[in-house]
């Protein structure tokens, strides 16, 4: 009797390829929730396919939840079913402004005050200082699509070079952090210490009422003491958020992936 002819091996189609190329690149441990995709074209071209091909690759995805796609805005990482105002990784030492702003959203400083103060013990340990040493503190409250989002308190290291007081006043009302301030005046910042715990806010006390909040309120407080090459600490922050302003996660990978052009993929 004759054998039976091989059967053909099966192969997904293009959109299911494209598929698969875009879950995997997106997958953790390369990118998060709410960072920003390339540009539709770019994507196609890596791929290795059509703009057309892409965009129902992307509709499944979108349908899933796996990214958002806002109009005159461009396409995003999906992200949580809460919504807030940062969808923040630990892996990436990164200022919240250019987070938000990277997933789409407008920064603003409100309430800013800038002043040389006598540094509390905590922050004069965390920044090396002798006891009763005065630094320069910035606080303000966070805006973020014009609602508050944060308080923030930062220690700036006596020996760090800072703009003017009034381009530094400006520059926190535009929604600068201390962060990029830091890194554009040549800082060589490296690395951050960061601790993270509950915290209780009262509608009367300062951060209560900067945040808005009308009753005894669970928030969340980040306190952050960023090094340069060294190991020197240059500053140290004590930032408050409100319930649902900020999604904190971790991300653990191998590494980097690349965005695999789609020929010749077969099911696995």
């Amino acid at each position: 009797m004759a054998a039976a002819p091989a059967k053909p091996e099966a192969r997904v189609s293009v959109v299911d390829s494209a598929e698969i190329s875009l879950r995997e690149w997106l997958g953790p441990g390369n990118h998060r929730p709410g960072d920003r995709l390339p540009p539709e074209q770019e994507i196609a071209a890596m791929l290795g396919i059509s703009r057309g091909t892409l965009r129902l690759a992307l509709e499944r995805l979108a349908a899933n939840g796996e990214i958002v796609r806002r109009q005159g805005s461009g396409t995003y990482v999906g992200r949580v079913a809460v919504p807030s105002a940062f969808s923040e990784g630990l892996e990436v030492l990164e200022s919240y402004a250019s987070l938000a702003r990277r997933q789409g959203h407008t920064v603003k400083g409100r309430d800013v005050s800038i002043s040389q103060q006598r540094a509390p013990g905590y922050v004069a340990e965390a920044l090396n200082l002798r006891k009763n040493s005065d630094a320069l503190c910035v606080e303000r409250t966070l805006l973020v699509d014009k609602d508050p989002a944060a308080h923030m308190r930062d220690w700036i290291h006596p020996s760090v070079p800072l703009p003017s007081l009034e381009k530094l006043q400006s520059a926190i009302e535009r929604g600068q952090m201390m962060l990029d301030i830091l890194i554009g005046a040549g800082v060589p910042v490296a690395f951050a210490r960061t601790g993270i715990r509950p915290r209780l806010l009262e509608p009367d006390e300062e951060v209560g009422a900067a945040l808005g909040v009308k009753r005894t309120t669970g928030a969340l407080e980040i306190t952050e003491t960023i090094h340069i090459n060294d190991g020197d600490a240059v500053q140290y922050s004590i930032d408050v958020f409100p319930p649902g302003a900020n999604d904190l996660h971790v991300l653990r990978g191998l590494g980097d992936r690349e965005l695999l052009p789609v020929n010749g993929r077969v099911p696995s």
